[in-house]
């Protein structure tokens, strides 16, 4: 969309990594839950160990979902900008090469009780 201004227009981007203090921005979402009607956006340090990304944060908002308890984090399938990607749980964020505003997003087939028909 054009930007229609009266003098001349200077945007200065404010979700640069630099303004989070070493943390970075990261979106989850699951495919399919359509309980959460857009991706999770967590703040977290790069040094974060993905096994506490998903047992922290992103367990946490999940709990509402009535398939959250019964999923299998060993079997889930992941999306790393759009590609299948497998981390590694173990690894940093920064070590399973997620950086600042990635997206991730996970399917969990046979869990859909709240996803349309």
């Amino acid at each position: 969309m054009t930007v229609a201004a009266i003098k001349e227009y200077i945007a200065v981007p404010r979700d640069r990594v630099e303004n989070f203090h070493g943390k970075q921005l990261v979106y989850v979402s699951w495919d399919h839950h359509l309980l959460f009607a857009s991706p999770f956006l967590l703040c977290l340090p790069p040094e974060t160990p993905f096994r506490e990304l998903v047992s922290g944060p992103l367990g946490m908002l999940l709990q509402p979902d009535p398939d959250a308890a019964a999923i299998d984090w060993q079997r889930v399938e992941w999306l790393k900008s759009n590609q299948p990607w497998t981390p590694d749980f173990d690894a940093s964020l920064a070590a399973n090469g997620i950086g600042h505003k990635d997206q991730l997003r996970f399917r969990t087939p046979g869990l859909n009780s709240l996803m349309a028909a």
